[in-house]
């Protein structure tokens, strides 16, 4: 590996020879691929913090991709893949459009040489632009709730010393609009009669199969887009509860959701990894297992 040097694959490797971004778990197919000290490491920071929102920074080509990376059909990797689109298509598409807009260069979506593809506004699904298993963006969106897009930052894979100062003027801008969505959307506590937090309390937005669930101070963020979405929380021992919200452009809603214990009645949450059947990747969640029980999918590993 040598500095200024465009292109191969030297350098994503471990010492031990794997590719860090090809060893989460994956939400498609099975990844048998032996877990890895550094993925094990970020496995459990996600599990501790509360990630909103992140940005993955790769080179070699420039632009903003995004969940989800494989796809339930992928028998082979092409650049003609199709697309494999989750539940928050549109939070992503904005995500990965606020970087490529405010990045001189990338919202352009100019191939980066001849037979390299070309990307409509700079950005692009991960599986539309070919599809791979146990990626960490798709990782922490589907077990943690954190939305992640990977961006491409350099047509050059690996740019010399020198280059690095224009890198940085280039992608100083759209990396501060970007964290600044982290701002957008709903967040709030979940509490119990007495005003205590409800830790790993289990939300989704209705119609949005991804769950996520709270802190340990019972705090909850997603991020939306503007518009009237409805709130679904569910705990063991408590009564389930549907929340109606709107979301606007100018702030993020504040929505606080106290829950009551259930009466004669038992309600429980499972933690499910949902089969995928078909090119629809989500199953509809939750499903009704018994009278009271509601299934949301939070993947296990």
């Amino acid at each position: 590996l040598r500095e200024g040097q465009c292109d191969g694959g030297q350098g994503r490797y471990n010492a031990r020879g794997f590719d860090l971004n090809r060893n989460f778990p994956d939400y498609f197919k099975q990844n048998n691929k032996r877990g890895q000290p550094e993925t094990d490491a970020v496995k459990e920071w996600t599990s501790k913090i509360q990630f909103v929102l992140s940005g993955g920074l790769h080179g070699g080509a420039l632009v903003a991709s995004y969940p989800f990376d494989n796809t339930p059909n992928s028998m082979f990797q092409s650049f003609s893949s199709a697309p494999s689109l989750t539940p928050d298509e549109d939070v992503f598409r904005h995500l990965a459009l606020t970087y490529s807009q405010n990045h001189p260069t990338m919202h352009k979506g100019r191939a980066c040489k001849s037979g390299s593809p070309a990307f409509t506004d700079g950005v692009t699904n991960g599986a539309a632009w070919y599809p791979l298993t146990g990626g960490m963006q798709d990782f922490n969106y589907v077990w943690y709730g954190c939305m992640e897009i990977t961006l491409e930052l350099s047509c050059c894979k690996y740019p010399p010393a020198s280059a690095l100062p224009k890198y940085w003027e280039d992608n100083r801008l759209p990396l501060v609009k970007f964290l600044a969505e982290a701002h957008r959307g709903v967040h709030g506590f979940v509490l119990d009669e007495n005003n205590n937090p409800i830790e790993k309390a289990s939300l989704k937005i209705k119609s949005r199969d991804v769950g996520f669930q709270t802190t340990k101070y019972g705090e909850f963020w997603r991020i939306l887009l503007p518009g009237v979405y409805k709130l679904e929380v569910y705990a063991d021992g408590y009564t389930p509860k549907d929340v109606d919200f709107m979301v606007i452009e100018e702030h993020p809603t504040l929505l606080n959701v106290t829950l009551y214990p259930a009466k004669n009645e038992s309600f429980t949450v499972h933690s499910v990894q949902k089969q995928v059947t078909s090119s629809s990747p989500i199953s509809s969640v939750p499903n009704t297992n018994g009278k009271n029980s509601e299934s949301i999918m939070f993947p296990e590993y």
